[in-house]
């Protein structure tokens, strides 16, 4: 271990292009205690500059093609601000949710991590635990554990960081969290949901489900408040106000509900705009669709990467470096298996030096230490009881717009 770290160390030190580290320095040997590491002076002074308070609440938002792991920050004026992102060192799978057990898929949706989530004995140097299966997930019949954002550079089904990356990580929440954050919102995406990108989707089986994030996404870009998140008949619903002392119930029918009056005017104003655009998109993508690359495909990419500059680690996120567009006819053959779509070229990975960690050398994700689960823990209790009728939000969404 003491060898990966070094390399790392090394790799950053001579500032090539690989997974964006922002410590201003990180050298393990001289962390004495990764779990109460501050965060670097430079991400303090920001914090300062942009109006926030050090143990403010955070949200981190996940973009998978992109690659990107997004820090959100609340200000003095109850809005978030991104502070800080990161390049996601490995993902694995497609885009697309997580549905079953051994399924390889990284968790797209709404997530909330209590401090029961943070695992510091992790073996992937630290780790937060998603909260993988949530409410949505369990009314579905997905199933998995232990789906994490950790460090080590190697997922199976995991979102992976450097471990300079995740020590920045687990500060920012460990800071909210003592700061009287009782959840940090966890959004998970398969890429920005922008007109283009949901044009160039378009086709994909996933879509449905994907138009149904992009509410709670298309939200919080108009508010830059995360939205009250409840489910109800198998569903995601967002900043929806249930009619007096009715609860939201996952399985069940969702209870007469409304949008505050101030949101649905913003709302109908963005998707005005939002509709222009998909049309713009849908004629400039034609006839063509995005076809998803497979996560060999985009392994192949990246072992070129490293290959090319002698990288003991690099950023596995952009799908758009294999993925490519097609015509709907192709696209439909690859979908029924009448044809495959080319694979990129790629030599053999030479045998990886002492630095690097092979995803397919990993333990799989359940051998990931956590904690003892507690049945005091809220979130443990969830789990291990039958869906229940989930309580309504405790702060009414309408009173931000005030």
């Amino acid at each position: 271990m003491r060898l990966i770290h070094s390399a790392l160390v090394i790799v950053l030190l001579a500032g090539v292009a690989g997974c964006n580290d922002t410590l201003d320095s990180f050298d393990p040997s001289k962390i004495s205690n990764k779990v109460e590491q501050p965060l670097p002076s430079k991400i303090l002074k920001e914090i300062a500059e942009k109006g926030m308070d050090r143990n403010s609440p955070i949200m981190i938002r996940i973009l998978k093609e992109e690659g990107v792991l997004e820090v959100w920050k609340e200000k003095r004026n109850k809005r978030f601000e991104k502070i800080t992102d990161y390049q996601i060192c490995a993902w694995s799978g497609r885009l697309g949710p997580k549905k079953k057990e051994g399924d390889r898929q990284a968790p797209e949706g709404f997530y909330s991590l209590s401090p029961y989530n943070l695992n510091p004995n992790s073996k992937y140097y630290l780790a937060i635990n998603t909260g993988f299966p949530n409410r949505f997930d369990q009314a579905n019949g997905r199933t998995g554990s232990n789906l994490m954002i950790h460090g080590a550079c190697s997922s199976s089904g995991c979102y992976s960081m450097t471990d300079a990356q995740i020590l920045e990580i687990y500060a920012f929440a460990r800071d909210a969290f003592k700061g009287g954050q009782t959840t940090i919102q966890l959004q998970a995406f398969p890429f920005r949901m922008t007109a283009d990108n949901m044009a160039r989707h378009r086709l994909s089986s996933n879509y449905d489900f994907w138009k149904m994030l992009k509410t709670g996404y298309d939200q919080f870009e108009l508010t830059k408040r995360p939205p009250d998140v409840n489910v109800c008949e198998r569903r995601y619903v967002f900043n929806q106000q249930p009619d007096a002392s009715v609860s939201f119930s996952a399985a069940g029918a969702c209870p007469p509900m409304s949008t505050p009056p101030a949101l649905a005017s913003a709302m109908q104003s963005y998707e005005t705009a939002y509709a222009k655009d998909y049309d713009k998109a849908l004629k400039k993508y034609d006839d063509k669709v995005w076809y998803d690359p497979t996560e060999a495909e985009r392994k192949a990419i990246v072992a070129k990467e490293r290959r090319k500059n002698d990288l003991a680690y690099a950023p596995t996120g952009s799908a758009l470096k294999a993925g490519r567009l097609v015509s709907i006819e192709e696209f439909e053959k690859i979908q029924t298996g009448g044809t495959s779509a080319p694979q990129p070229a790629a030599a053999a990975t030479p045998a990886p030096a002492a630095a690097s960690t092979a995803e397919t050398a990993q333990p799989a994700d359940s051998a990931i230490p956590v904690p003892t689960p507690d049945p005091r823990d809220p979130q443990v209790a969830q789990q291990a009881a039958p869906p229940q009728p989930e309580a309504t939000a405790k702060k009414p969404f309408w009173k931000l717009w005030n």
